[in-house]
């Protein structure tokens, strides 16, 4: 069964010791190099092949294939704005704005939302991406899906450009560079649109938005899977899950499925979240862990039995099928 085991007391400083923990952080450009190459030498393939699938059956399959890397491409701008993909910090920031861009998710905005995340996990009102209403079973499908994911995206980079900032994580001393930044997307946007009408092209369409929308439901599975059903107490062993799942999706997701470790000591590297994870495990236990469809079906479950806000705020309640049936038979 996949517990924790572990009391109240525990704390990050049990896990690994001092001088472990300054190894694991060590940063590698030649890591980050190859990771960062082979992600996007991928889409660089795939595209190739998707421009000649095109007027072809091939194009749904290629479109896919193209849009799912696309998407994940957000596990990169992830580890950017931790600083964790390269040593040379400058690299992080050039390639997170630029990955930020074809996310439609500017990188600032994203990293102000996400250390707050990471400063207040699950924390109803200080959590920056937990700052939404309980989700009910029409509001958390519409979310999987990437509708009101894509509305969010969309229309809060041209309300932020318009200045309005209502979002409770950005402090006041960052809401100018925020502005400035999401002008600068739209702007540049803005001279793709102008572009593609005076080219009359479709590439921008074809090869970037169009993939990354339809399969936006793909992405959703590991950005969903990750905190829900989890504890709201302020403890990473009890409010962040991991993944389970194989070496493909792993390289694809750049080792986020060790969520957990990840969230533990967030200036690890990537590439070493499963070192960290197992020394973790070998001091706490088994961490929170389920499969991606596995989750989903079991989210489905309990939302058709009742809405967020209905569960306990301080208690795991969605667990491996397996678990669950244990609680019960135990209960």
């Amino acid at each position: 069964m996949d517990e924790v085991n572990m009391d109240a007391s525990f704390s990050r400083r049990k896990l690994v010791t001092p001088a472990e923990l300054k190894a694991l952080n060590t940063r590698s450009n030649l890591w980050g190099a190859a990771q960062m190459a082979s992600h996007l030498g991928a889409i660089a393939v795939t595209s190739c092949l998707h421009s000649l699938a095109l007027g072809t059956a091939w194009v749904w399959l290629t479109g896919c294939i193209l849009g799912v890397l696309l998407n994940f491409l957000y596990a990169a701008q992830h580890e950017l704005s931790h600083a964790t993909v390269f040593a040379t910090r400058r690299i992080n920031v050039l390639f997170g704005r630029l990955i930020g861009f074809v996310m439609i998710f500017p990188r600032d905005y994203d990293q102000v939302m996400h250390f707050a995340h990471h400063t207040h996990t699950q924390d109803w009102e200080k959590d920056g991406e937990l700052v939404r209403a309980p989700y009910t079973l029409t509001t958390y499908l519409l979310w999987l899906s990437g509708v009101t994911y894509w509305r969010n995206r969309i229309f809060g980079v041209i309300r932020r450009a318009r200045g309005v900032i209502i979002e409770p994580f950005i402090r006041a001393e960052e809401e100018a560079k925020i502005i400035l930044e999401s002008r600068v997307h739209l702007g540049l946007y803005g001279v793709i649109i102008l572009g593609s009408v005076v080219f009359n092209s479709w590439a921008a369409v074809s090869f970037w938005l169009l993939p990354m929308l339809l399969t936006k439901p793909v992405h959703q599975l590991q950005n969903t899977i990750e905190h829900l059903g989890l504890s709201h107490e302020d403890d990473i062993l009890k409010n962040t899950r991991s993944t389970r799942t194989n070496a493909l999706m792993r390289w694809l997701c750049w080792q986020m499925p060790y969520h957990t470790a990840h969230h533990v000591f967030p200036s690890v590297p990537f590439w070493k979240l499963r070192q960290l994870n197992a020394k973790i495990e070998a001091q706490a236990g088994p961490v929170h862990r389920m499969g991606w469809i596995e989750f989903q079906i079991e989210v489905v479950k309990r939302f058709a039995q009742k809405d967020e806000s209905q569960w306990p705020m301080d208690e795991v309640w969605i667990v491996p099928t397996s678990a669950g049936r244990q609680a019960r038979l135990e209960a």
